[in-house]
């Protein structure tokens, strides 16, 4: 599943997000949701989530738990 849809990505989900510092190279960090911070239904770039890290970036992937 990608991470252009709001419906897909829920709390506590393993995801790949492209932090706002590594969108040039398209390094991904993993982690779990911990926040959902787009609000509308989907974005081209991938649904902006704070990981429980503390870190914010766009959803690339939606690993398998």
């Amino acid at each position: 599943m990608n991470g252009n849809n709001r419906s897909n990505i829920k709390k506590g989900m393993p995801v790949a997000i492209v932090l706002k510092k590594d969108q040039i190279t398209g390094k991904l960090t993993e982690g779990v949701v911990w926040d959902i911070l787009t609000k509308s239904a989907t974005h081209p770039h991938g649904i902006k989530v704070r990981l429980t890290t503390g870190e914010v970036g766009r959803v690339k992937e939606i690993l398998d738990s």
